[in-house]
């Protein structure tokens, strides 16, 4: 089997199952050396063969990957005189009609381009580099008005951004309200599976073998049990996350800021009377200089609303050598000023874990409003560092500004509101327990 071949008839048996499902969505992977891509490659372009006019995306998350994994490739597989290959926007274009584009993930950048388009197959290649926010939103895209059965295809191997709703999704089998069993397929593959392989690269097996143990028992087994997965796995929908409601006027306010130019992350804290935060407002959103930002965070932050101090990493005091001015002053002169949080990564991790923690009351010091769903999806998604489990992964970095813009808040001090009278405080807490 070569790069140049598509012929779905030399396929491995699991191979020919993934060409074959009509579940909506359907997963093949586990193992390391399964013959996923090649198997996403033959589909995609029979695909395009099989059905004129069908739209199909191909999704890697570097643009690297891309090139190496699918598009070199794909092109090998094609005759000339069947498609024709746009450079400059990645897409292939065949003479019956067929559009297969080539995407890559850049969080925010990425939404921005696929709003509104639509296919009618997509495919997430290592989907577990993927968040669950990037594979919802990708399966917004699914749609249109041909007569092609819309699906989604993804290979995967355990680890990753995306280890944790992967497995809850094709694993483990646990759905939420929307979600329905039979739209979900999942086909293991083991290097066993992979013929090919073993034939022309019989060391491979030797190296899968000779890894840690964790790493071996998830790459050459496909044992999704054997990575950490989640960094934060004290977290609950049903706990940490609260539909919207008023916040009382006497409720003490914060803000939490991470920034780069690559995305600021901001969020607003409300303290109740028993030093309980809620996360009731965010904002993320990239490619902003320092007074685009605060002029965003002060849009977003009604006048009747007193902060009380906006946390901040001490990077943003560093003095710019063109302006000799630091962001902090900026962020000040913009009208959002900041007060310095502690940027030690292990500490605040654990600070904002004890947070999500439950207290005496059964219930965690820090919840998020229904409306804050982005920064919750980042907690949710960020992973344990390879190289320290007690701190979180430094990638991806869509993922680390909301995150490290929680551990700000989480490790700064702030004070719960004044207690008021007693009806209230009562009904307060009937709404927490209920």
């Amino acid at each position: 089997m070569t790069d140049a071949t598509w012929n779905p008839g030399v396929a491995n048996p699991k191979q020919r199952e993934f060409f074959q499902s009509r579940a909506l969505y359907t997963a093949y992977g586990g193992a390391k050396g399964g013959g996923k891509t090649w198997a996403v490659r033959v589909k995609a372009v029979g695909g395009a063969l099989r059905y004129p006019g069908i739209r199909i995306l191909v999704m890697r998350k570097t643009y690297p990957e891309l090139t190496e994994n699918h598009i070199r490739p794909t092109l090998a597989m094609l005759p000339k005189e069947a498609a024709k290959y746009n450079a400059t926007g990645h897409y292939i274009d065949f003479l019956n009609g067929s559009y297969l584009k080539f995407g890559h993930w850049q969080g925010e950048l990425s939404e921005r381009e696929y709003q509104g388009q639509e296919f009618d197959w997509i495919f997430i290649d290592e989907a577990t580099q993927f968040s669950e926010r990037a594979f919802n939103y990708l399966g917004g895209c699914l749609r249109g008005v041909s007569r092609v059965p819309r699906r989604m295809y993804l290979t995967c191997n355990p680890g990753g951004v995306g280890h944790a709703w992967v497995k809850r999704l094709f694993i483990d089998r646990e759905y939420r309200e929307g979600e329905r069993d039979e739209d979900y397929k999942f086909i293991p593959a083991t290097v066993e599976d992979n013929s090919y392989l073993m034939e022309s690269s019989p060391g491979y097996l030797r190296l899968l073998e000779s890894m840690p143990e964790d790493l071996r028992r998830a790459y050459r087994y496909g044992d999704w049990n054997a990575l950490g997965g989640n960094y934060f796995s004290e977290l609950r929908e049903s706990l940490h996350r609260v539909e919207d409601f008023p916040i009382p006027a006497h409720w003490t306010r914060y803000r939490a800021i991470d920034y780069g130019l690559d995305m600021l992350a901001c969020l607003w804290a409300a303290v109740d009377e028993y030093g309980r935060s809620y996360i009731y407002r965010e904002l993320k959103m990239p490619g902003l200089i320092v007074s685009e930002a605060a002029r965003e965070i002060r849009l977003r932050t009604p006048e009747s609303e007193r902060i009380s101090a906006t946390f901040a990493p001490p990077d943003l005091w560093s003095r710019q050598k063109d302006s000799g001015r630091t962001m902090e002053e900026l962020f000040a002169i913009g009208g959002v000023p900041l007060t310095k949080a502690d940027n030690d990564r292990v500490a605040g991790h654990i600070m904002v874990k004890d947070a999500l923690s439950l207290g005496t009351d059964g219930l965690p010091k820090l919840r998020f409003f229904r409306s804050c769903g982005r920064f919750y999806a980042d907690l949710e998604a960020i992973q344990a560092d390879a190289e320290n489990p007690s701190d979180c992964a430094k990638e991806p970095h869509g993922v680390t500004h909301a995150v490290d813009a929680v551990r700000y808040y989480c490790v700064s001090r702030h004070l719960p509101a004044e207690t008021v009278e007693e009806p209230e405080k009562d009904e307060y807490m009937d709404f927490l327990l209920h």
